[in-house]
């Protein structure tokens, strides 16, 4: 896998015997982002949990850096990714304490824990927070929050699980552009899984489709708006019906 982090070949997952991810295969490359979209239930959260080594695959298998991904150097390779979810999993203490706490997990020293908190505080607009109960934010505020925790875990991956979602439009775009910058400024290698296709253009390099498990088109963001592989695709890129035409 040329330049690339994070490589994924014949990932299968069953649960009570239903097929949730038949995934022939799947790559990250280096400092790139990819969206990740489908339909309600196509097993994109799912796919993004197996990863990020949250969820054992029923079968298959996961590189790291050409590194095959096993039970000996699991947890060693987890930690050099990062997470956000949907909702802003936020932890009953101040908002400076919930963006050290992964720091603190991993063993940082106080120093360096310090330096990196202020300074994703301050990148994402919200140091003036910094001792406020974190129960106390709106919905942005708590999504910055979880983004700050994350990136300052300086990981190699960064996955994003529908991290917008909840929010209202103004707050939702404000935080894309913002975020557009960031992963410009670090090349970050990032997933982000979306149901919005409107990010896709603001955020994304290149872009998955999954539907009932399986990838059904990957390619550049440019060529899946000039080329959806079909009316699935279509419709998950807005495209209405009506201006739908089959064609070679």
């Amino acid at each position: 896998m040329k330049d690339g982090i994070i490589e994924a070949s014949k990932i299968k997952l069953q649960k009570s015997k239903k097929e949730i991810l038949d995934v022939e295969h799947f790559q990250l490359a280096q400092g790139e982002v990819r969206a990740v979209i489908g339909p309600n239930g196509a097993g994109k959260s799912t796919l993004l949990q197996v990863l990020a080594l949250l969820q054992r695959p029923s079968s298959g298998q996961l590189f790291f850096r050409g590194e095959i991904v096993n039970s000996k150097n699991i947890l060693s390779i987890r930690r050099r990714m990062a997470v956000v979810f949907q909702e802003a999993l936020l932890l009953d203490t101040t908002v400076y304490k919930n963006v050290a706490s992964g720091l603190q997990i991993r063993g940082h020293r106080k120093k360096e824990i310090d330096g990196l908190v202020w300074e994703w505080l301050e990148r994402l607009g919200i140091r003036s927070l910094a001792h406020r109960p974190a129960r106390f934010l709106s919905g942005g505020e708590s999504q910055r929050v979880s983004l700050a925790r994350a990136f300052a875990l300086e990981p190699e991956v960064l996955f994003l699980d529908e991290p917008f979602s909840p929010l209202d439009y103004p707050t939702k775009k404000g935080l894309i552009d913002e975020l557009r910058d960031i992963l410009q400024a670090t090349r970050i290698s990032t997933i982000l899984v979306t149901h919005d296709y409107h990010e896709i253009p603001v955020l994304a390099d290149s872009v998955t489709v999954l539907d009932r498990g399986k990838v059904i088109q990957s390619c550049s963001q440019q060529e899946i708006f000039q080329k959806p592989a079909n009316d699935v695709v279509a419709s998950l890129l807005g495209v209405a019906e009506k201006n739908r035409r089959p064609g070679r």
